[in-house]
């Protein structure tokens, strides 16, 4: 099914995983799919900034978008699509469509600086991908330096139909989806899903600011369906006892140059993946910064088992 407006839940950022000589690990593909099918993930996001796009080719692209909706099965995939120019993103996004997607996901690109550039930008990527293909805007303007206002991303959600979504990374950003809320209740943007991402950083006032979920990286994306599921059925609390277990792995995980890193290691102690390992060029992880994350893992297994790895 095309995604839409009513999307919830948490749509997690699949890493694409790579052996450690460099090329696309699709066993590991097939393992985490399932994972993120049994954790109770609602979609799933391929290509994105955590899957190291840019560091693959449009053969590469397609076959990792491809082997994930087709192991996904009935679970919405949207497919990151950005793109120096516009025939590359129409390529991927029509060839991610033809394989199953559900919607594509367009950042900008970080030379956009006014308002008018930012929706002509998106107005002419919505008509390059077709006006059948739903969207999300990447709003993430710590990585793109790329500011959007809520007057803006109002315009691109009234001027394009197809753009379904926002995913939410300012920061700090909670008081922008109090704005784009009450837009929509005003009747002066119509509604769209709101996913956030920055890692889950702050996802539990998030949620209560009005997001529809997450649409995030981080390790454990099976505590951040259970935080997200907890919030929306109003247990406050137990939300946010769980949320602050994970917060300073979470915070660890959020440092720029080596959260990747962090992740992939992570995610391959849990079982997720087979290996850390990143396309070049890629930053490592230390043995200090090994036995940092081996201490806070440790600490969180005090309170969630699944970190007992």
């Amino acid at each position: 099914m095309p995604l839409d407006a009513s999307a919830r839940g948490v749509y997690p950022i699949a890493p694409t995983p790579f052996h450690p000589d460099g090329r696309i690990d699709f066993d590991s593909i097939d393992r985490l799919t399932e994972f993120y099918l049994g954790c109770g993930a609602t979609g799933l996001t391929v290509l994105g900034v955590m899957g190291e796009a840019p560091k693959l080719d449009h053969a590469e692209g397609l076959a990792v978008a491809t082997r994930f909706i087709r192991r996904a099965g009935n679970l919405p995939v949207i497919v990151g699509v950005s793109a120096p120019g516009f025939a590359a993103m129409a390529g991927l996004a029509r060839a991610g469509m033809e394989a199953g997607a559900a919607g594509v996901m367009i950042a900008p690109p970080n030379t956009l600086r006014t308002d008018d550039q930012i929706a002509t930008y998106y107005g002419q990527a919505a008509e390059a991908i077709g006006p059948d293909v739903p969207f999300v805007i990447q709003d993430y303007p710590l990585n793109f330096s790329v500011v959007m206002t809520p007057g803006v991303i109002r315009r691109i959600v009234q001027e394009n139909a197809n753009c379904v979504m926002l995913k939410h990374e300012d920061w700090p950003g909670l008081e922008k989806i109090s704005q784009l809320r009450a837009f929509e209740a005003d009747g002066a943007m119509r509604r769209i899903s709101i996913l956030c991402g920055n890692g889950g950083l702050f996802l539990d006032f998030e949620c209560e600011r009005g997001a529809d979920g997450a649409m995030t990286g981080y390790a454990f994306p099976d505590m951040l369906v259970d935080v997200v599921r907890l919030a929306q059925a109003g247990e406050r609390d137990r939300a946010h006892d769980l949320f602050d277990a994970h917060l300073p792995l979470l915070r660890y995980e959020q440092q720029p140059g080596v959260g990747l890193a962090i992740r992939k290691y992570v995610m391959a102690r849990r079982g997720l993946i087979a290996s850390d390992a990143q396309r070049k060029p890629a930053g490592g992880m230390s043995a200090t910064a090994r036995a940092e994350v081996e201490y806070l893992l440790a600490r969180l297994a005090r309170h969630d088992p699944r970190a007992a790895v």
